[in-house]
C-alpha cells in the first residue's frame, strides 16, 4: 500500500498525537495553570483533528462575499461570512478566548489574565486546523495589547472591554490598516493624513491598499500627523467604523520615532544582566552634556549614547531612575532606547 504524500490527520487528537506538546506546556506554564488548562488542550486537540477540520473544509469552499449596496441601493460595504466560518470564529473568540486571555480574567474559567505561553499553546493547536482565522484573532489581540500600552485611560476603558468580550454578539474585532501603494514595508512613506479636530478626535484622509480584517469593529491606522518627512511624522490611531465611514478617531501613539537632536547628549555607562534583579546589581553613570545656555535637559531633545556592554535591563533601570525613558533589545540584539512617552531615540 502506497504511503500518502501528505498524511491525513483527520480524526486524530492533535494534542495527544504531538509527542512534545504536553511536556512543553508543563515546562513553560505555572504548574497550577497547566493542570487547569490540560483538559482544554486535550479538547482543542480533538476539535483540531475533527470538527474544526470539517468546518475549515466547508469554509474554504465558501469564501466571504462583499455586498457593496443594499437592496434599496444604499452603500453598505458589508462582508458576509459562511456559517462554517462564523462557527470557527465563535470557537476562537468566545469558547477559547484566544484574543482575550492575555488581557482579562474569566477565560476558560481562569480568574486572571494568562501568560502569553498559554495563548501560543492554544493557538498552536487551533491553527493546525485553520490558519487563516489566526490573522483576525491576532489583529484583535494586538489591538488590545497596543491599546493597553499606549491608549489613554479613557480610551482603554471604552474600547478594551469590547475587543476582549467573550460574548460573540458583543465582541468587536480588531483590524490593522497600515499598507499603502507607496508604503508597504517602508511605512515611513505613509501618505494618509491626520488632522486634529476641535472635539479631540482626528480626521484621517487617504487610501489604504491592504486592510487586515476589514469588517472589524476597531482598527489601528497609520497616518501622517506631523509636518516632518519620514517616520518621524507618522502616528498610530485607533478608529471605530462602520462600512466605509469612520465614526471617531483618536490618537494612540505618535510620532512613532523621535528624531535625534544635538541639543543634549545623555551618556549611559552600564553593566548588568538582562533580568529583573534589583538596580543595586547594576553599575552605571549618567551624564548630560548641556547646550551652552545651560538649560535643563528636556527628554524631547536628548540624544542617547550607550557606552560599554550594558544589558538592556541595566540601561532601562538607569533611564527609569532618571525619569527619561527605557531600553530594550530586539531579536537581533540591537539596543533601542525610548523616552518616557515611548518615542524611540535614534
Amino acid at each position: 500500500m502506497d504511503t500518502p504524500a501528505v498524511p491525513d490527520s483527520r480524526g486524530l487528537n492533535l494534542y495527544r498525537a504531538d509527542p512534545y506538546a504536553a511536556a512543553l506546556a508543563q515546562c513553560y506554564l505555572p504548574a497550577d495553570l497547566y493542570r487547569h488548562l490540560a483538559p482544554h488542550f486535550d479538547r482543542l486537540g480533538a476539535l483540531a483533528g475533527g470538527r474544526l477540520d470539517e468546518l475549515t473544509a466547508v469554509a474554504d469552499k465558501n469564501p466571504p462575499t462583499l455586498s457593496v449596496r443594499s437592496r434599496a441601493g444604499a452603500d453598505e460595504s458589508r462582508i458576509d461570512n459562511h456559517p462554517a466560518y462564523i462557527e470557527m470564529e465563535r470557537l476562537a473568540y468566545s469558547e477559547f478566548g484566544l484574543a482575550a486571555l492575555s488581557h482579562r480574567g474569566g477565560v476558560l474559567g481562569w480568574p486572571e489574565p494568562m501568560p502569553s505561553a498559554a495563548k501560543y499553546l492554544l493557538t498552536y493547536l487551533f491553527v493546525q486546523a485553520e490558519f487563516g482565522l489566526c490573522c483576525p484573532v491576532s489583529m484583535t489581540d494586538s489591538l488590545a495589547r497596543t491599546l493597553r500600552r499606549f491608549g489613554t485611560p479613557e480610551l482603554v476603558e471604552r474600547v478594551l472591554p469590547q475587543v476582549t468580550a467573550l460574548d460573540f454578539d458583543e465582541l468587536r474585532q480588531g483590524a490593522m490598516f497600515m499598507t499603502e501603494q507607496a508604503a508597504g514595508s517602508d511605512i515611513s512613506a505613509t501618505e494618509t493624513r491626520a488632522e486634529a479636530q476641535p472635539d479631540g478626535t482626528w480626521r484621517l484622509s487617504g487610501d489604504k491598499w491592504f486592510c487586515s480584517n476589514p469588517d472589524a469593529g476597531f482598527a489601528m491606522v497609520l497616518a501622517r500627523s506631523e509636518a516632518q518627512d519620514g517616520l518621524a511624522g507618522v502616528s498610530l490611531y485607533t478608529n471605530t467604523f462602520r462600512a466605509q465611514r469612520y465614526l471617531w478617531t483618536q490618537k494612540l501613539r505618535g510620532p512613532l520615532v523621535r528624531e535625534p537632536t544635538a541639543d543634549y547628549v545623555l551618556t549611559v555607562q552600564a553593566a548588568g544582566r538582562d533580568d529583573h534583579s534589583d538596580s543595586s546589581e547594576h553599575a552605571f553613570k549618567l551624564e548630560f552634556r548641556k547646550r551652552p545656555d545651560g538649560k535643563a535637559p528636556d527628554t524631547a531633545r536628548v540624544r542617547v549614547e550607550v557606552e560599554g556592554a550594558g544589558s538592556a535591563r541595566a540601561v532601562e533601570l538607569i533611564l527609569a531612575s532618571a525619569g527619561v525613558g527605557r531600553a530594550a533589545r530586539d531579536a537581533k540584539g540591537a539596543l533601542h532606547v525610548y523616552d518616557a512617552q515611548g518615542y524611540e531615540y535614534l
